[in-house]
Parts: C-alpha cells; structure tokens; sequence
C-alpha cells in the first residue's frame, strides 16, 4: 500500500511538547485575569450575546479546564501555581454572586452561559479534587457548593447541553453535596441524550439531523467521563462501547497535514475535535491503535498552531479557524470561547508511560491510500486521496437550518470554505428564484450511502430535487434530477471554494453550461476563494430533468485534466419513470445510480475495476 510522508511534517511530537503547549496558552492568560483571578476578560471588541460578565467567567471556566488536565496528569505537580490562582478566582467569584461587584459571577438559569461554564468548572475542579477542593476552606467550599448547585435544576437547551447539569452532578454527588438532587441531575441529563443516539456510535446534537463534531466533544465526552470517573462499569461498557464505534471511522476525518474536517458549527474550539481520541485511549474503548491516536492528536495540535490560531502579539487563542475569521463564529461566541480547545489536552491524563506517548507514530488513514468510506447513520461518505492528503466529506444527511452554511452544503473538506452566509454558496444545487436567488436546501432526506455514493433528496416548494453523488480517487460525478419544476426553472450548480493551496474544478455533463465564477469571497482557507458554477434550465415538470457534472478538489500540482476521470451516460429507466446514469471511471470501475421519477429514491450499483 503506498504512503506518504512527505505530506506530514507534523510527526514526532512528545508528552513534553503538549506540556510545553499548554503552560503556553495558560500563561498568557493570565494577564487578563481580574485581581482576585474571578474573570478572565480577553481583549478585543467582539462580545457575545451572553455579555461580558458572562464571557469573563468563560475565560475563567475554559482556561480552569486546561489547568485541570495539565495538573491532574502531572499527578498534582503544579509549578506554576496553577491551582492556587484558580482558588482564589472560585473565593472571589463565589463571594457575591449574582452582584455588581468587579468580580461576582452571575447565577446560573435557565438556558443561561453560565450553566455551561458550571460544567468545566465542576470537571476541572473533580479532576484536581486532591490539590484544590479538598484545601479549600469550608466557607469557600460550601459558596461555590451553592453557586453551582443551580444547576441542577436549571433548564438546558434541548443538545448536548443536557449534560451539563448532570456534569455538574456527577462532581457534587462524589462530594456529598446535595447527593440526591446531585444524582438526580446525571440520571436525567443521561435518560434526555437517549433519544438523540442513533447507532453506530452517533448522536445528533438535539431533535432533527444536526451531526456534527458536537457528537465527539459533548455528546461522548461527558458521558463516557462520567462513567470513568465514577468508576461505573456499568455505564461505561454502555457508553465506551459507542465510542469505541465512532472512532471506528473517525480518524478518517483528518488530513495527512493534521487538519480536522471543517464542517459544523463552533469550528473555533479547533482542536477540540481530538478529544474523543484521546478519550479512547484513557478509557481503553478505542479500536485505534496508540500510535495512531497521538498522530492525529499531534498532528492537529500543530496544524493549529502552526497555522496562526494563537496570536503572536497576546499568547491568545484567536477567534477563528487558522487566525482570526468570523465565518465560524456564532452568536454565543465570546472572547473566551476558542478555549474549548482545551478539550485537545485531555490526552494528558494518561501517564506519561501510556502506549498513547510511548508508541511510534502511524500513518494516518489519509496517509496510506486513496480511501472512500460510506457513513451509513449520517448519511456521509468521506473521500480521501494520498497524493495530497485531503478529506472531502460529501454530505446527504446531516442539517441545521440555524447555523448553515455548516450543514446543508453538498460537501466539505479539510482544506476548503464553506463560503460563508449571504455569499454565493459553494459545493450547492439550487433553483434559481425570480428574485435571483438560489433556492435552501433544507428537509435533506438521506436515500443511502455504500461503495463511492452517496445520494438525499429535499423538495423546493413543489419541486422535488434528487441527488447523488459517484466518487473514484478524486473525481466526483454529481447528478441531480429535478420533477415539478416550471419549465423554464434556471438551476445552479456550484462547485468547491477554491483557494491558493488546493484547486476547485467543475466540467459540465448533461443540461449543464459552463457559467462564470460567483465572485471570490473570504473563507476560513483563503482571502480569495473562487468558486466554479455550471448553470442550465429545467424543461419538462411531469417527467422531471436530469443535470450532471464532474467536479475535482485537489492540491495535486498537475493533476490529469478532469474529463478524462469518467464517461457519464443517461438514460431513460427501462421500467417505470425516471433516470439511469452509469459512469464509467478511467479505471473501469462502474458506478450505475438509478433515480425513481415516483417518489425521487434512488439506487446505486458499483463494478469494480476488472470484474
């Protein structure tokens, strides 16, 4: 099998290297505490909804976290008086809270930012229980007992924040603080995630098809922690076992050069998408194997930081994806907010002699081979090519209305967009409106998803769009069949935002034109991204139109021209209404998508090369 090294610089890290990275981040934090060290007030203009107060606890909340995993895995060593300053911020912040004073922090409500941040601070202050909690004097203790045992009852949004109550139970209940209401506040956050699992190690962050990475650093995380920490077999057989089933699939999401897929939304937490990695590790519910597991965190770690995410002139971590950009940011996110990041240095509760430090390093999945792996529960098919080490992610099930253009875009990658809202979409197929403008895609219904396809279907109005999507190595065939449409409809299709790095190329099939550029737009990649379009009309409403064309991403320098990867013929359907497209790629292999003109399903057959 080949491999590649050549695409990964980001080799040979250590558990030192991480230490290094994290007394880093916290000491340049620690300029921007308040005196008693309450609040952390990080600078810059932006604020989120929540207000300042609320983002100053944050500062402290998500910085407490990472101190947590540094001393916790140093096993209490704590040169730099970690755990003293983080004392004296719970006595100042706990004193008045709820008042005007420079460093109250507010009470905990319903649906309120304070109740997430309880939930690091419970963690953390559980994880250095020994070095903390326990030498604090009882008038501290039974303050921040009151403060955060509002958040028992308080009501979460119906997500991944269902767990912060019960986080913030599973640490009053080891205390014997408030057992009952304690215990109470884990089984009920635990019962509501219930029906958000779907299987094979998949939750949906609340009601509807949002999957996303909240999957591994909420929907996981605190389950699987609170099993481990409370030393309940039980539920951690239940809850380690779906981990270990969403790390089957999980390393293929990261690029030869470290980079984490960039979909979904709070994407400025970063490398917080290598916590459920080293959760596996800790817990032993991982089918990857040691080496593996620090090659992809490492690797992550340093695309990051290598990449600009702290700035140079602070030690902060910026708001944004590799520097500062606003495209990822939401309305939740304040100045502190990227410090979820320190979900990525969980790793260092393993003891420095753990396979997970001590092993050689392995290739990651994008590494060795060109890869096509189907998603059957989000409906995704992940596609990945070894000449340049990236990960397209072609997605026809997963969707949040709320914060698209994360969501419902045909496709992402690990080195491209999305263009973000109120451009032009990137990686869509859409009817073009009498306004102008091109029709959502929303009510994605996923129709399957096996060997290089992936296929959904979503109404526009009346009309009905079918889509599937054929892959080999990096080319991709997209075909779209649109019934009920007025004759005379415009259609788009659009293509990958393109940048300096990676080249988007879009070649029209059937019913599809060659359509000028949208203009260059500024994405999380590149200030410049160009996005290709094809354009075409539709003409028959009863018996439906069918648009095809190919379309590559690459980073390879000259790559073979694009129309030489696949021969696509259409057809009518021998029985019934509808359409048969068969793609021939240039190694012989065949794809056969057979689309319903009924009810819009569709059908996929695949021949490999030689059979």
């Amino acid at each position: 099998m080949q491999e590649n090294r050549e695409l990964s610089p980001y080799t040979g890290w250590t558990r030192a290297h991480w230490e290094l990275a994290a007394d880093q981040l916290l000491a340049a934090t620690r300029a921007y505490a308040t005196p008693g060290q309450a609040l952390f007030h990080f600078p810059g203009d932006l604020h989120s909804w929540s207000g300042s107060r609320s983002d100053g606890l944050e500062g402290y909340a998500r910085t407490f976290l990472l101190a947590a995993f540094r001393v916790a895995g140093a096993r209490g060593a704590d040169p730099a008086g970690l755990m003293e300053r983080y004392a004296d911020g719970l006595a100042a912040g706990t004193l008045t809270p709820g008042g005007d004073g420079p460093e109250d922090w507010p009470l905990i409500r319903d649906r309120s930012q304070p109740l997430v941040e309880a939930a690091s601070i419970a963690l953390a202050l559980r994880l250095t229980r020994p070095w903390l909690w326990d030498r604090l004097d009882n008038d501290v203790r039974e303050r921040a007992t009151a403060w955060l045992a509002d958040a028992l009852d308080a009501q979460p949004w119906p997500c991944n924040w269902e767990m912060f109550p019960a986080t913030v139970g599973g640490f009053l209940a080891e205390t014997g603080e408030n057992r009952l209401a304690a215990r109470a506040a884990v089984d009920r956050g635990l019962t509501r995630i219930e029906e958000w699992y779907e299987g094979d190690g998949w939750y949906t962050d609340g009601a509807g098809r949002a999957f996303d990475y909240y999957n591994g650093w909420a929907m996981h995380l605190y389950p699987v922690l609170e099993a481990w920490l409370s030393d309940d077999p039980v539920l951690l057989d239940r809850y380690g076992s779906r981990l270990r089933d969403h790390l089957r699939s999980y390393p293929s999401y990261f690029g030869a050069d470290g980079a984490p897929m960039h979909q979904g939304r709070s994407l400025t937490y970063r490398m917080a998408t290598v916590a459920p990695l080293w959760l596996g590790a800790l817990t032993g519910h991982t089918p990857a194997a040691p080496g593996m597991t620090r090659r992809l965190a490492s690797g992550a770690l340093r695309y990051f930081l290598d990449r600009g995410a702290v700035d140079p002139r602070t030690g902060l971590l910026t708001l944004g994806w590799h520097g500062p950009y606003d495209g990822v940011l939401q309305g939740y996110s304040g100045p502190a907010s990227p410090y979820w990041a320190s979900k990525a240095f969980l790793g260092l509760l393993l003891p420095a002699g753990h396979a997970a430090w001590t092993a050689v390093e392995e290739p990651a999945p994008a590494e060795r081979g060109d890869a096509v792996t189907p998603l059957a529960v989000p409906n995704w098919l992940l596609q990945s090519t070894v000449a340049d080490g990236l990960v397209r992610l072609h997605n026809h099930g997963s969707e949040d209305v709320r914060y698209d253009p994360y969501y419902t875009r045909l496709a992402y990658s690990t080195a491209t967009g999305p263009a973000p809202r109120g451009a032009w979409p990137d990686n869509h197929f859409g009817l073009v409106g009498s306004g102008g403008g091109v029709s959502a895609r929303t009510g994605i219904e996923p129709m399957g998803t096996g060997p290089g396809w992936a296929a959904s279907r979503h109404l526009v109005d009346e009309a009905r769009v079918s889509s599937v999507v054929l892959v080999r190595g990096a080319a991709e065939v997209r075909v779209h069949v649109v019934r009920h449409a007025a004759p005379g409809t415009q259609v788009v299709q659009t293509g990958w935002a393109g940048g300096e790095e990676v080249r988007s190329e879009l070649a029209p099939g059937t019913g599809l034109a060659t359509a000028s550029s949208r203009p260059r737009v500024a994405t999380a990649y590149s200030r410049q991204a160009l996005t290709p379009a094809l354009s075409g009309e539709t003409t028959d409403a009863e018996q439906g139109d069918v648009f095809v064309c190919l379309a590559r991403l690459t980073a390879e320098p000259a790559p073979p021209p694009l129309d030489e990867a696949a021969e696509a013929e259409v057809g009518r359907a021998a029985v019934g209404d509808g359409f048969v497209v068969s793609v021939r790629w240039a190694d012989g292999a065949v794809h056969r998508a057979a689309i319903s003109g009924g009810d819009g399903s569709v059908s996929v057959g695949y021949t490999p090369p030689g059979s």
